[in-house]
């Protein structure tokens, strides 16, 4: 099960940008390793919520190229 606890400040990544093209998402940690992700530009959005797994497993994919960026 995925923790919905946020235990840190969300953040976003320093190559948003800035100003009022800052389109991106904020990441924060949960209790149990996982990551909650909201919209930055939408905060009381809605949050998604991610394993430690699932996590891990998106951050591998981003590092190998799997999204084509």
């Amino acid at each position: 099960m995925t923790s919905q606890l946020v235990v840190s400040p969300f953040a976003k990544s320093s190559f948003s940008g800035g100003g009022s093209a800052n389109e991106c998402v904020e990441v924060a940690h949960t209790a149990d390793g996982g990551r909650a992700v909201r919209d930055s530009k939408d905060p009381a959005g809605g949050l998604q919520f991610y394993g430690p797994g699932h996590w891990a497993a998106f951050i591998d994919g981003v590092k190998a190229g799997t999204f084509g960026g």
